[in-house]
C-alpha cells in the first residue's frame, strides 16, 4: 500500500514539474528548430568555409549552389532587414516559403532548399521559427544572384554534378 502511494506521489510530482521543465519561449523554440533544421549550414555568411560568421546569424551566404540547367542560387538573408532580408515579408509568407518552396513573388526556391522536408513542420513550430527569425538583429546584406543557367555568377559557388 505504501509503495502505491509513493508511486502515485512520484507520478504527480513528475506531471506537475514536467511543464515547467519543458517551458520555453516561442523564440527559444524557434532558435532550437533553426539549429536542428541547420538553417545556418547554408544561410550564414561564410557557412561553407572553415570560419562562418556567427556574429550575424542567418544573414545570407556569398557562396552559392549551381544546379545544372537551372543556374546558381545563393542562400538569402533571413534576418528582418527590410531591404535585403525578410523584414517586409508577412509571417504567412515566410512559412509558405519554407514549407512550399514558393516566395511571395511566386519564384520557386532552389532545389537545394529542403522545403519538402520542412513541409511537415506543425503550425506551432512554424510560428516559433518565424518568431526566432523576427528576433534576429536586422543585417543589411544583399547576397549575389540568383543567376540563370546562361548568366555568369559574380561570386563563388559549388557545382552539383549529375552523373550521365
Amino acid at each position: 500500500m505504501h509503495i502505491g502511494i509513493l508511486a502515485a506521489a512520484a507520478c504527480a510530482a513528475v506531471v506537475t514539474l514536467a511543464p515547467a521543465a519543458l517551458a520555453e519561449s516561442q523564440v527559444e523554440r524557434g532558435r532550437y528548430l533553426a539549429h536542428i533544421m541547420d538553417c545556418g549550414g547554408c544561410h550564414n555568411t561564410g557557412a561553407f568555409t572553415p570560419q562562418p560568421n556567427l556574429e550575424t546569424p542567418l544573414s545570407g551566404s556569398t557562396i552559392g549552389f549551381e544546379i545544372p540547367g537551372m543556374g546558381v542560387f545563393y542562400p538569402p538573408n533571413l534576418t528582418p532587414d527590410e531591404e535585403t532580408g525578410l523584414g517586409k515579408w508577412s509571417d504567412a509568407e515566410i512559412i509558405t516559403a519554407f514549407t512550399t518552396g514558393v516566395r511571395p513573388d511566386g519564384r520557386q526556391l532552389s532545389p537545394a532548399m529542403p522545403w519538402v522536408s520542412y513541409a511537415h513542420i506543425n503550425a506551432a513550430d512554424a510560428e516559433a521559427l518565424v518568431a526566432y527569425l523576427r528576433s534576429l538583429k536586422p543585417v543589411k546584406h544583399q547576397v549575389p544572384g540568383p543567376f540563370a543557367a546562361t548568366d555568369k555568377p559574380t561570386a563563388p559557388y559549388f557545382s552539383v554534378v549529375v552523373p550521365k
